[in-house]
C-alpha cells in the first residue's frame, strides 16, 4: 500500500514500507512546476501536449520527404517515412490489450493535489498513447534520416515531459510509450521495408515518380531524352528524302 505524507510544500507519496515511491514522488515533482508557471504557459503546455507536436512531427515528415526525394537512395529513404506513421498506428493497436490488461487509472483518480490542464480524461493511464504515437513517428524518421530523426526524437521525449506536466500521466506510463514506439518501429522495420521499398521503387518509374525522387519521373526522363532523337532522326530522313527529289529533276531535266 502506498500513502502520501504532506510536507511543506508537496505531498510525498510513500509505500509500506517507509520507502517513498519514485514515479509519484516524479510525477509531483513535475506537475508541480504547473502550479508555479504563469497561466499562459499552462495553456500552451497542454496544446503542445495535446496537439503541438503531433503537428510539428507531421511537418517534420514533410521537410524529411522533401530532403530523402534529392538522394541516391530516394525509394528507401521514402519507403521509411511511409513506415513511419504505419508504425505508429501498429503501436498504438497494440497498446489497446495492454492498457485493458493493467488497467491503471489515471494519476488524478489516485492522488490529490495535483494541477490537471486537461479535463475529460476518463480511459486507462498506462501505456500513453501520445508517448508511442510521438515516439514511434520520431524512430521511424531516424530511420529515414538521422537529421530530422534526431529532431523528432527529441520532440518525442517532450511529449512525454508534456504529459506528466499535464498531470495525466505517471513518468512510467510515459517510458511504457517510448519504449512501445521504439520496440514497434525497429522491430518490425526489416519486414515492412522489404514491402514497401519495391513499391516505392516502382512508383519513381511512373508518372508520379516525383513522389519519390525529385527531377520527374523516370518516364518523363525517357520521354524527353527519346522525342528530341526521334525529331532529328525524322529531320535527318526528310532532308535525305529532298535530296533524292532534287536529284531525280536534275536527271529527268537533262
Amino acid at each position: 500500500m502506498a500513502g502520501l505524507v504532506t510536507g511543506d510544500s508537496m505531498p510525498v507519496a510513500v509505500l509500506g514500507g517507509g520507502e517513498t515511491n519514485p514515479d509519484v514522488s516524479l510525477l509531483y515533482d513535475i506537475n508541480g512546476i504547473a502550479k508555479d508557471a504563469p497561466h499562459w504557459t499552462d495553456r500552451a503546455v497542454e496544446f503542445i501536449g495535446e496537439y503541438g507536436i503531433v503537428l510539428g512531427l507531421a511537418v517534420l515528415m514533410l521537410c524529411a520527404w522533401w530532403s530523402v526525394r534529392k538522394s541516391k537512395d530516394a525509394p528507401a529513404g521514402v519507403a521509411a517515412l511511409l513506415w513511419s506513421p504505419l508504425a505508429a498506428g501498429i503501436a498504438l493497436l497494440i497498446n489497446m490489450p495492454i492498457r485493458g490488461f493493467v488497467r491503471r487509472p489515471r494519476p488524478f483518480l489516485d492522488h490529490q493535489g495535483l494541477e490537471v490542464l486537461v479535463k475529460g480524461k476518463t480511459d486507462f493511464s498506462f501505456v500513453s498513447d501520445h508517448a508511442t504515437l510521438t515516439m514511434a513517428l520520431g524512430v521511424g524518421l531516424f530511420v529515414a534520416n538521422r537529421k530530422y530523426g534526431l529532431i523528432g526524437i527529441g520532440l518525442a521525449l517532450l511529449e512525454g515531459f508534456c504529459r506528466v506536466y499535464m498531470g495525466v500521466h505517471y513518468p512510467t506510463d510515459v517510458v511504457g510509450g517510448l519504449a512501445l514506439g521504439t520496440a514497434v518501429t525497429l522491430l518490425l522495420a526489416p519486414p515492412a521495408m522489404m514491402l514497401l521499398t519495391p513499391l516505392t521503387g516502382w512508383l519513381a518509374g511512373t508518372r508520379c515518380g516525383w513522389l519519390v525522387r525529385a527531377g520527374g519521373s523516370a518516364v518523363d526522363t525517357v520521354d524527353t531524352a527519346v522525342v528530341p532523337a526521334a525529331t532529328a532522326e525524322a529531320v535527318s530522313g526528310a532532308a535525305g528524302r529532298g535530296h533524292e527529289v532534287r536529284a531525280q529533276d536534275r536527271d529527268l531535266a537533262a
